[in-house]
Protein backbone atom coordinates (compact mmCIF):
# COMPACT_ATOMS: atom_id res chain seq x y z
CA UNK A 1 0.00 0.00 0.00
CA UNK A 2 1.37 3.40 -0.99
CA UNK A 3 0.72 6.33 1.37
CA UNK A 4 0.45 9.71 -0.32
CA UNK A 5 0.53 12.98 1.65
CA UNK A 6 -0.83 16.03 -0.11
CA UNK A 7 1.18 19.25 0.24
CA UNK A 8 -1.90 21.48 -0.07
CA UNK A 9 -3.10 21.12 3.52
CA UNK A 10 0.42 21.90 4.73
CA UNK A 11 0.47 25.14 2.75
CA UNK A 12 -2.92 26.06 4.19
CA UNK A 13 -1.69 25.32 7.70
CA UNK A 14 1.35 27.54 7.17
CA UNK A 15 -0.87 30.39 5.95
CA UNK A 16 -3.16 29.98 8.98
CA UNK A 17 -0.15 29.95 11.31
CA UNK A 18 1.22 33.14 9.78
CA UNK A 19 -2.22 34.78 10.01
CA UNK A 20 -2.62 33.83 13.67
CA UNK A 21 0.86 35.09 14.48
CA UNK A 22 0.09 38.37 12.73
CA UNK A 23 -3.15 38.80 14.69
CA UNK A 24 -1.42 38.05 18.01
CA UNK A 25 1.32 40.54 17.19
CA UNK A 26 -1.26 43.22 16.43
CA UNK A 27 -3.09 42.56 19.71
CA UNK A 28 0.11 42.74 21.76
CA UNK A 29 1.30 46.03 20.22
CA UNK A 30 -2.14 47.65 19.90
CA UNK A 31 -2.16 49.80 23.03
CA UNK A 32 -0.05 52.80 23.94
CA UNK A 33 0.19 53.75 27.61
CA UNK A 34 -0.14 56.75 29.90
CA UNK A 35 1.77 56.52 33.18
CA UNK A 36 0.43 59.20 35.50
CA UNK A 37 1.54 60.29 38.96
CA UNK A 38 -0.98 62.32 41.01
CA UNK A 39 -0.11 64.25 44.16
CA UNK A 40 -1.51 67.03 46.34
CA UNK A 41 -0.07 70.50 46.94
CA UNK A 42 2.44 69.06 49.44
CA UNK A 43 3.60 66.41 46.98
CA UNK A 44 1.84 63.57 48.78
CA UNK A 45 0.28 60.85 46.58
CA UNK A 46 -3.51 60.81 46.26
CA UNK A 47 -5.52 57.61 46.00
CA UNK A 48 -8.85 57.11 44.20
CA UNK A 49 -8.20 59.82 41.62
CA UNK A 50 -10.03 59.06 38.38
CA UNK A 51 -8.05 59.74 35.21
CA UNK A 52 -9.80 59.43 31.85
CA UNK A 53 -8.47 59.70 28.30
CA UNK A 54 -11.25 61.12 26.11
CA UNK A 55 -10.62 60.79 22.33
CA UNK A 56 -10.79 63.87 20.13
CA UNK A 57 -13.71 62.35 18.25
CA UNK A 58 -16.54 61.67 20.69
CA UNK A 59 -17.29 57.93 20.78
CA UNK A 60 -20.77 56.44 20.54
CA UNK A 61 -21.60 53.64 22.96
CA UNK A 62 -24.64 51.74 21.72
CA UNK A 63 -24.32 48.68 23.93
CA UNK A 64 -24.91 49.41 27.65
CA UNK A 65 -22.45 48.04 30.19
CA UNK A 66 -23.37 46.72 33.63
CA UNK A 67 -21.92 47.76 36.99
CA UNK A 68 -22.93 47.40 40.63
CA UNK A 69 -22.63 49.30 43.92
CA UNK A 70 -23.61 47.26 46.97
CA UNK A 71 -24.80 48.52 50.35
CA UNK A 72 -23.28 46.76 53.34
CA UNK A 73 -22.84 47.85 56.98
CA UNK A 74 -24.48 51.17 56.07
CA UNK A 75 -21.83 51.89 53.46
CA UNK A 76 -21.73 51.98 49.67
CA UNK A 77 -19.28 49.43 48.25
CA UNK A 78 -17.31 50.65 46.40
CA UNK A 79 -17.52 54.24 47.59
CA UNK A 80 -15.68 55.47 44.49
CA UNK A 81 -16.51 54.18 41.01
CA UNK A 82 -15.66 55.26 37.47
CA UNK A 83 -17.89 54.11 34.62
CA UNK A 84 -18.32 54.74 30.93
CA UNK A 85 -21.36 56.65 29.69
CA UNK A 86 -24.30 54.41 28.84
CA UNK A 87 -23.74 52.10 31.81
CA UNK A 88 -26.50 50.48 33.87
CA UNK A 89 -25.69 50.44 37.57
CA UNK A 90 -27.42 48.07 39.99
CA UNK A 91 -27.77 49.01 43.66
CA UNK A 92 -28.27 45.79 45.64
CA UNK A 93 -28.89 46.19 49.38
CA UNK A 94 -27.08 43.51 51.37
CA UNK A 95 -28.05 45.02 54.74
CA UNK A 96 -30.89 43.70 56.88
CA UNK A 97 -32.37 47.19 56.90
CA UNK A 98 -33.83 49.23 54.06
CA UNK A 99 -32.04 52.04 52.25
CA UNK A 100 -33.28 54.97 50.17
CA UNK A 101 -30.67 55.78 47.52
CA UNK A 102 -30.77 59.11 45.70
CA UNK A 103 -28.74 61.69 43.80
CA UNK A 104 -29.39 65.36 43.09
CA UNK A 105 -26.35 65.71 40.81
CA UNK A 106 -26.97 67.35 37.40
CA UNK A 107 -25.28 64.43 35.63
CA UNK A 108 -27.91 62.04 37.03
CA UNK A 109 -30.88 62.76 39.26
CA UNK A 110 -32.70 59.67 40.53
CA UNK A 111 -34.32 58.13 43.58
CA UNK A 112 -34.67 54.52 44.73
CA UNK A 113 -37.21 54.55 47.53
CA UNK A 114 -36.92 52.39 50.65
CA UNK A 115 -36.00 48.84 49.64
CA UNK A 116 -33.78 45.90 50.46
CA UNK A 117 -32.33 43.00 48.53
CA UNK A 118 -32.32 43.17 44.73
CA UNK A 119 -35.68 44.86 44.23
CA UNK A 120 -34.40 48.22 42.93
CA UNK A 121 -34.30 48.74 39.17
CA UNK A 122 -30.88 49.46 37.59
CA UNK A 123 -30.15 53.12 36.82
CA UNK A 124 -28.81 54.19 33.42
CA UNK A 125 -25.98 56.74 33.56
CA UNK A 126 -26.01 58.33 30.11
CA UNK A 127 -24.31 61.69 30.73
CA UNK A 128 -20.69 62.42 31.73
CA UNK A 129 -20.06 64.08 35.06
CA UNK A 130 -19.78 63.55 38.80
CA UNK A 131 -22.70 61.87 40.56
CA UNK A 132 -22.84 62.02 44.36
CA UNK A 133 -24.89 59.27 46.00
CA UNK A 134 -26.60 59.41 49.36
CA UNK A 135 -29.14 57.57 51.49
CA UNK A 136 -32.17 59.51 52.60
CA UNK A 137 -32.22 57.61 55.90
CA UNK A 138 -28.53 57.14 56.71
CA UNK A 139 -26.73 60.46 56.25
CA UNK A 140 -23.26 58.96 56.68
CA UNK A 141 -23.66 56.92 53.49
CA UNK A 142 -21.93 58.74 50.64
CA UNK A 143 -20.45 57.49 47.37
CA UNK A 144 -19.23 58.96 44.09
CA UNK A 145 -19.75 57.79 40.53
CA UNK A 146 -17.59 59.47 37.90
CA UNK A 147 -19.15 59.02 34.46
CA UNK A 148 -16.71 59.51 31.58
CA UNK A 149 -17.13 59.64 27.79
CA UNK A 150 -14.45 57.03 27.14
CA UNK A 151 -13.44 53.43 27.65
CA UNK A 152 -9.94 54.42 28.73
CA UNK A 153 -9.87 55.32 32.42
CA UNK A 154 -8.48 54.11 35.75
CA UNK A 155 -8.20 55.00 39.45
CA UNK A 156 -4.95 55.91 41.20
CA UNK A 157 -3.49 53.50 43.74
CA UNK A 158 -2.12 54.31 47.20
CA UNK A 159 1.08 55.67 45.61
CA UNK A 160 -0.89 57.98 43.31
CA UNK A 161 -0.05 55.96 40.22
CA UNK A 162 -2.46 55.58 37.31
CA UNK A 163 -1.72 53.46 34.24
CA UNK A 164 -4.08 53.65 31.25
CA UNK A 165 -3.67 51.72 28.03
CA UNK A 166 -5.28 53.07 24.87
CA UNK A 167 -4.67 53.19 21.12
CA UNK A 168 -2.04 55.68 19.99
CA UNK A 169 -3.58 59.07 19.24
CA UNK A 170 -4.63 62.42 20.69
CA UNK A 171 -6.76 62.67 23.83
CA UNK A 172 -8.00 65.03 26.50
CA UNK A 173 -6.91 63.96 29.98
CA UNK A 174 -9.68 64.52 32.53
CA UNK A 175 -9.11 64.28 36.28
CA UNK A 176 -11.78 63.71 38.93
CA UNK A 177 -11.63 63.32 42.71
CA UNK A 178 -14.21 63.47 45.48
CA UNK A 179 -12.34 66.28 47.29
CA UNK A 180 -11.82 68.56 44.30
CA UNK A 181 -13.47 71.91 45.03
CA UNK A 182 -13.36 72.99 41.37
CA UNK A 183 -13.10 71.08 38.12
CA UNK A 184 -9.56 70.14 37.18
CA UNK A 185 -8.44 71.60 33.82
CA UNK A 186 -8.32 69.19 30.90
CA UNK A 187 -4.85 68.38 29.59
CA UNK A 188 -4.18 67.56 25.92
CA UNK A 189 -2.03 64.44 25.56
CA UNK A 190 -0.75 62.43 22.61
CA UNK A 191 0.01 58.73 23.04
CA UNK A 192 2.53 56.89 20.92
CA UNK A 193 3.26 53.21 20.46
CA UNK A 194 7.00 53.93 20.76
CA UNK A 195 7.14 54.45 24.52
CA UNK A 196 4.81 55.16 27.46
CA UNK A 197 3.90 58.78 28.12
CA UNK A 198 4.88 59.77 31.67
CA UNK A 199 3.20 62.76 33.30
CA UNK A 200 2.73 64.26 36.75
CA UNK A 201 -0.37 66.07 37.95
CA UNK A 202 -0.56 68.11 41.15
CA UNK A 203 -4.03 68.81 42.59
CA UNK A 204 -4.02 71.92 44.77
CA UNK A 205 -7.75 72.67 45.02
CA UNK A 206 -8.64 69.86 47.42
CA UNK A 207 -11.03 70.13 50.35
CA UNK A 208 -9.82 68.84 53.72
CA UNK A 209 -10.69 65.27 54.62
CA UNK A 210 -13.71 64.88 56.89
CA UNK A 211 -13.19 62.44 59.72
CA UNK A 212 -16.49 63.01 61.47
CA UNK A 213 -19.50 61.10 60.27
CA UNK A 214 -22.90 62.72 60.10
CA UNK A 215 -25.43 61.44 62.60
CA UNK A 216 -28.13 59.05 61.40
CA UNK A 217 -31.15 60.16 63.37
CA UNK A 218 -33.51 57.59 61.82
CA UNK A 219 -31.04 54.80 61.02
CA UNK A 220 -32.45 52.38 63.59
CA UNK A 221 -36.03 52.70 62.39
CA UNK A 222 -35.65 51.10 58.93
Amino acid sequence: MKLTISATPLRICKKITVLIASICCCVMTYAAELQLKVSDAQGQPITDVVAALVPEQKPVFNQPLLASIDQHNKMFTPAIMAIRTNTLVKFPNSDDIRHHVYSFSPAKKFELRLYHGMTAEPVLFDKPGTVVLGCNIHDSMVAYIFVVDTEYYALSDAQGNVNIQAPAGKYRLQIFHSRLTTSAPEIPVALSDNKPLQQQVKLENLASEKNEKASDEFSGLF
